[in-house]
């Protein structure tokens, strides 16, 4: 595609840069940028040396009402540390830095970094921002207040289990997402979009839309338009073992509208639930027991897969859950099923089973 040169508005990198946030999307490869008088001018990719990198989805966000929306949406106090993802050249960063007492940035680009310190600097908030040069995946988080982030697709699964299911405590995640995900992590059951995210982030946080983004505010405009959500942790959260519960919807939600019955029924879900179950049970010390031969032996364990088929459905038809579809059933109704498949001794996750595997 050819590329257009810098309007004559633009007069130096630094006035360009002051009015870029950098946010994570699909990018295309022509970049738009705005004038402040709402005209629309073309950029090349560079920019003084700054390119912004297709692979990583980067666009720029310059709307100050959007930006200010943000912020006042996430509640932020002047006692708050904020925890900001993908701050890029510092736009939501400024304002941030404005409301909370402190912000924590964690921004992978050095290029982008080196432009949000001397930008901070200038304004002479330095002493108030601590960046993270690293993989936002990858790192062990400070203690924080709240978050602000600007995810990339690519991520916002993990991301999002992260800080859901991650050690960190902290009072609400504001986050501006693809349309498409907020709404798969906003749907409830029933919802034709009620799906195996929601299940796992609802169980532990409550979810509420804040207000869409239109695509045209991104530069250069993605495919698709986004969202702004809030994430906030349940204060009583159910007693249940989080790999447990994560397999579990994993097995149900891998087709979420069949039947319960339908589901259970196939010959590879049972095989591999047979082989997990022994897993399950000989983890607890009470349930083992040693042969003359010293090879460990499970107790009351059917290790004939029609009789273990039997288990499975048997637990489905006694308590009315053979006709249903995961679809359909409410956090209550899949905390009681597991629960009633555990005390069978019918276990879904394996000892190796990574925490944020959705």
């Amino acid at each position: 595609m050819i590329q257009k040169t810098v309007g004559s508005s633009i007069k130096s990198s630094t006035s360009c840069l002051s009015s870029l946030l950098l946010v994570r999307r699909n990018s295309h490869s022509r970049i738009r940028g705005y004038e402040s008088n709402g005209q629309v001018v073309e950029k090349k990719k560079q920019h003084d040396g700054l390119f912004l990198q297709k692979s990583k989805g980067q666009h720029l966000l310059t709307n100050t009402r959007i930006l200010d929306a943000i912020v006042r949406s996430s509640d932020v106090r002047p006692t708050d540390t904020v925890l900001e993802i993908g701050p890029g050249t510092g736009n939501l960063t400024m304002k941030l830095l404005e409301a909370a007492h402190h912000v924590v940035a964690v921004e992978l680009d050095k290029r982008m970094v080196e432009i949000l310190r001397t930008r901070v600097s200038d304004h002479g908030f330095q002493h108030k921002l601590t960046i993270i040069q690293k993989d936002v995946l990858k790192t062990d988080f400070p203690e924080f207040d709240l978050v602000v982030a600007n995810i990339p697709y690519n991520i916002s699964s993990p991301l999002v289990a992260k800080l859901v299911y991650g050690s960190n405590t902290f009072r609400t995640a504001t986050l501006l997402l693809q349309k498409e995900f907020s709404r798969r992590l906003l749907a409830n059951p029933g919802d034709s979009d009620f799906n195996r995210l929601a299940v796992n982030v609802k169980l532990l946080a409550d979810v509420k839309f804040v207000m869409d983004v239109s695509k045209r505010e991104f530069v250069p405009p993605p495919k698709v338009d986004s969202s702004v959500v809030m994430i906030t942790p349940k204060e009583v959260k159910p007693d249940v073992d989080v790999r447990e519960w994560l397999a579990f919807t994993r097995t149900c939600f891998g087709k979420k509208n069949k039947t319960l019955g339908s589901m259970f029924r196939q010959k590879k879900k049972v095989v591999e639930l047979l082989s997990l179950s022994k897993v399950g049970i000989t983890t607890n010390a009470s349930d083992v027991v040693e042969e003359e031969e010293g090879e460990d032996r499970v107790l009351c364990l059917d290790t004939d897969a029609s009789v273990f088929k039997e288990r499975v459905i048997g637990v489905l038809k006694s308590n009315g859950f053979e006709d249903k579809r995961p679809s359909k059933l409410s956090h209550g109704e899949l905390l009681r099923l597991l629960s009633l498949f555990n005390q069978a001794g019918i276990f879904f996750h394996s000892l190796s089973m990574d925490l944020h595997d959705y």
